[in-house]
């Protein structure tokens, strides 16, 4: 079993910024994507942006060139910098790890999410 424990969330203003991270505990494999989505009420949970194992990012177009994913390896922790964001943003964040000891055998985990708010 793997925890997934975020932090970081809350309220801020159009055009400021916030840092989530989220730490990975437990029975941890070095196959790995690990990231952030996010979700409204009454929406789909939409990805953010990712990194793998080898260092791959990827990003949704809205938040291209706004949002920055980076990793801590030997901390096992993924951090998600936010400029510049926009009331649009406003969703709860849930941290995201897929792992496993082969491609063929890999579990999803999902944290519990953190409140993003963007508003003035």
């Amino acid at each position: 079993q793997v925890q997934l424990v975020e932090s970081g969330g809350g309220l801020v203003q159009p055009g400021g910024s916030l840092r989530l991270s989220c730490a990975a505990s437990g029975t941890i494999f070095t196959i790995y994507t690990m990231g952030w989505y996010r979700q409204a009420p009454l929406n789909q949970r939409d990805l953010v942006a990712t990194i793998t194992d080898g260092g791959t990012t990827k990003y949704a177009d809205s938040v291209k060139g706004r949002f920055t994913i980076s990793r801590d390896t030997a901390k096992n922790t993924v951090y998600l910098q936010m400029n510049n964001l926009k009331p649009e943003d406003t969703n709860v964040y849930y941290c995201y790890r897929h792992q496993g000891t082969s491609y063929r055998q890999m579990t999803d985990y999902w944290g519990q999410g953190t409140q993003v708010t963007v508003s003035s």
